[in-house]
């Protein structure tokens, strides 16, 4: 009887732990595509540098 409740204990702890990893990878998952998103918001939203686009070059 005392082995049932060690295994029920046991699977409970994996469970309990594959859960917080899988929660750990998501929270990680989400971080990296808000700052992907920022970052090609930044590319994005910048003004081009002095002197482009005023001309066009029509050799290229």
């Amino acid at each position: 009887m005392n082995t049932d409740l060690a295994m029920q204990m046991v699977t409970t702890r994996a469970a309990a732990t594959q859960q917080s990893v899988q929660l750990a990878v998501l929270k990680k998952s989400h971080e990296m595509e808000a700052s992907l998103i920022n970052m090609v918001a930044q590319a994005v939203g910048a003004a081009p540098p002095p002197g482009q686009g005023l001309v066009i070059d029509k050799r290229a």
